[in-house]
């Protein structure tokens, strides 16, 4: 069984003596406060932490996140509570095992809910220390070697948990090692039969291969060694969830993907890397299409590497892989190797860049946390932003952006600064003007277009894939709602005070706040949204209002005046679809809970059940500066005949409207309805293009659907 003296053995390489006597320290003070604990498998408790140490260890971590490692379960699982640790262990180390701890003092309706908001609270220690997940994923990675003694319902739960979140949070930082073994150990664990039959394949498989392997990595390193090139060729190995998918998603035989050969070669400095790019390409062809060069443009998460796939021998594919042994290190250990340098006392520029890059991305969840509206939706948010970065963009200056395949340039907004995709309205694409759902592709210069005043879209939400933008449209949009709301619900109740001879501003501020202490609402503003949303009624709110001021004189509630509506739309105002109301019309509005009022036509039929209740249903009017387009419904008789859309098309499109929709049924073999969709400005507008339309000689009835 390992021991504390076999990891000061291994310590005894990187860190000083005193720091090796806390790192002891913290295991003895773990091994008493576990006294009697033991796992499922029957082990001492402590062995765990010991473990999770030693996996720190091989990424040579820094003492103080050891020590976390030791003591990351006393705060949850025995009652040593932080502060005793910060009086033994200072203050940093107490924070680091808090930030690791769950939240076992809070209780949770729903397991969802309490993962999430342990998540959630891991996040914001991150953003204090880094050093809390990598903690955490070493953790977490001794967990999942030790799932045997599980049940394998709780084990699946587990693993999907991992598979979802820590793996990818690993590969986020760069830290592959732990990648690779969480995905595999996961992977056994949801398909247990899969990853055996995968695992004795890849076995067989590399019996089969050993003389070609030996054959292609022989002839490599000569290359190499003939063109006095410093650099090692070593084979690189496939892992099982990576066989398993490419199976599945390529829907590739297991023979296919085993026929590719994959290796690396490490050198020294990265112009090396470029000479031997040539010489590997001298020596076998490249397949075209297939280079990629992350070392000049790195991976989000510092990853770097120059990729190329070549023509083996008998036109076998082989993977090429060249970097320089720093590159290999970030790989492997991602931002932990930032601390692997400073144990040496050496700030690498790579890897320094790595932790600046996982800090940015951590400020960036804590943006995404403010914005999410509870924590199942942080949560959500976030597993949405560890899918994998494929398509690298510039900006107008040259720098370089990575986002998520598929992204678009309200992504690319957002990803740039939050007030630049609050405000964005257009985009140029290398220099030409781009619809903003534009897909953006690796190469392209972006460039965004402001303007003060500009809101997001409910829209927006249909074609944006990046957590941070939609975190940020939905929470510009709630922003946005609330302030229509508010706006809406002034006018609202100023209109019901004018029946009782008052208005909002002349009430005395001792009375309002005695009705908002009685509805147990906050501010003036909390009343009026509730009001502008539909969920409680000004006529009402108004007279609660009046009561409480007996000089006023009560007039009727048909004394009051209709409210103008103007067309443009907002968060609070919408127009009912089954009547489709245009300027001109007769309108009335019905107040609709969360949704605020929506506009109807007078003589709308779904307005029946409430058209005597003044409290919901109330008249409006249009305002003189309506400039908006609106949809209409029109319903068209027309003898069937060929080319008759064209036709329609046409003669629409010279009355200066827009078809949005068009739907033909055949009544019979001589007579067709058409269902049309028109924008149009107003009833005039319209009844020019009903006239012009009569003037078809197959067309019969016409009539405007909704009425």
């Amino acid at each position: 069984m390992f021991t504390i003296d076999d990891l000061s053995d291994r310590l005894d390489g990187y860190l000083t003596v005193d720091e090796i006597a806390q790192v002891r320290r913290a295991f003895y003070y773990a091994e008493q406060a576990h006294d009697g604990q033991h796992r499922r498998s029957g082990e001492p408790y402590v062995t765990h932490p010991l473990a999770v140490a030693n996996i720190l260890a091989n990424m040579h971590m820094d003492y103080q996140s050891l020590m976390a490692a030791m003591l990351h379960d006393v705060i949850e699982d025995t009652g040593i509570t932080k502060e005793a640790l910060s009086r033994q262990f200072g203050e940093e180390v107490a924070e680091l095992v808090d930030g690791v701890s769950k939240l076992t003092q809070i209780t949770f309706e729903d397991k969802a809910v309490a993962q999430a908001e342990n998540f959630q609270k891991m996040v914001l220690a991150m953003s204090r220390d880094i050093r809390v997940i990598i903690v955490k994923l070493a953790d977490r990675l001794h967990n999942m070697r030790t799932l045997g003694a599980l049940r394998p319902d709780k084990k699946r739960r587990i693993a999907r948990e991992t598979l979802e979140i820590y793996s990818r949070i690993a590969g986020r930082l760069g830290i592959n090692t732990i990648r690779v073994e969480l995905e595999d150990l996961s992977f056994q664990a949801i398909h247990p039969m899969r990853a055996e039959r995968i695992q004795r394949a890849v076995v067989k498989a590399r019996g089969n291969r050993r003389s070609m392997v030996r054959h292609v990595q022989s002839t490599l390193q000569s290359t190499l060694d003939g063109d006095e090139l410093p650099g090692t060729v070593m084979g690189r190995q496939k892992h099982l969830l990576s066989i398993y998918r490419k199976m599945r998603d390529q829907r590739k035989p297991f023979n296919e993907l085993m026929d590719v050969f994959g290796f690396r070669i490490v050198t020294d400095r990265v112009d090396t890397c470029y000479r031997i790019l040539g010489a590997v390409h001298n020596l076998y062809k490249p397949v075209p299409g297939r280079f990629k060069d992350y070392i000049a443009i790195p991976k989000a998460n510092g990853y770097q590497s120059l990729h190329t796939t070549l023509f083996g021998p008998n036109g076998i594919p082989i993977e090429v892989q060249i970097r320089t042994r720093e590159m290999e290190a970030m790989a492997n250990n991602g931002i932990a190797a930032h601390w692997l340098y400073k144990a040496g006392q050496t700030d690498r520029p790579i890897a320094m860049g790595s932790h600046a890059r996982a800090r940015e991305w951590v400020r960036g969840l804590l943006e995404m946390q403010r914005h999410a509206g509870n924590s199942l939706e942080f949560i959500e948010h976030v597993k949405n932003d560890l899918f994998p970065d494929d398509a690298y963009v510039f900006t107008p200056k040259g720098d370089i952006m990575e986002l998520p395949r598929g992204a678009t340039a309200i992504d690319f907004a957002y990803a740039v600064h939050t007030d630049i995709g609050n405000s964005c309205i257009a985009c140029r694409i290398d220099r030409h003007l781009a619809p903003l759902s534009s897909r953006l592709e690796s190469g392209q210069t972006v460039e965004i277009i402001t303007a003060p005043g500009a809101q997001p879209n409910l829209a927006w939400l249909s074609f944006t894939i990046t957590a941070k933008a939609r975190s940020a449209v939905r929470h510009a949009l709630k922003h946005q709602q609330r302030n229509d709301s508010v706006a809406l619900g002034r006018r609202l109740l100023n209109q019901a005070l004018s029946s009782f001879n008052m208005t909002l501003d002349s009430l005395a501020p001792a009375h309002v706040d005695e009705l908002l202490k009685a509805l147990s609402l906050d501010t003036l503003d909390d009343l009026l949204e509730e009001i502008g949303l539909g969920s409680r009624v000004a006529w009402s709110v108004a007279r609660r209002l009046a009561d409480s001021e007996p000089e006023q004189i009560e007039a009727h509630s048909d004394d009051q005046g209709a409210m103008a509506i103007s067309g443009a739309h907002n968060m609070v105002i919408s127009f009912a679809r089954c009547c489709y109301p245009l300027p001109g019309d007769a309108i009335v509005g019905s107040l609709s809970a969360g949704r605020g009022i929506v506009v109807h036509r007078s003589e709308c039929g779904n307005l029946e059940d409430c058209r005597e209740d003044p409290e919901k249903c109330f008249p409006l009017q249009w305002s003189d500066t309506v400039e908006d387009d609106f949809p209409v419904g029109l319903r068209i008789e027309i003898e069937t005949r060929r080319g008759l859309v064209a036709e329609l098309a046409s003669l629409i499109n010279d009355a200066e409207a827009n078809i949005e929709r068009i739907n033909i049924e055949e009544r019979d073999e001589r007579l067709s309805i058409v269902n049309l969709t028109l924008a149009v400005r107003n009833r005039v507008h319209l009844a020019r293009i009903i006239k012009r339309i009569r003037n078809l000689a197959y067309v019969g009835r016409i009539s405007r659907t909704g009425s």
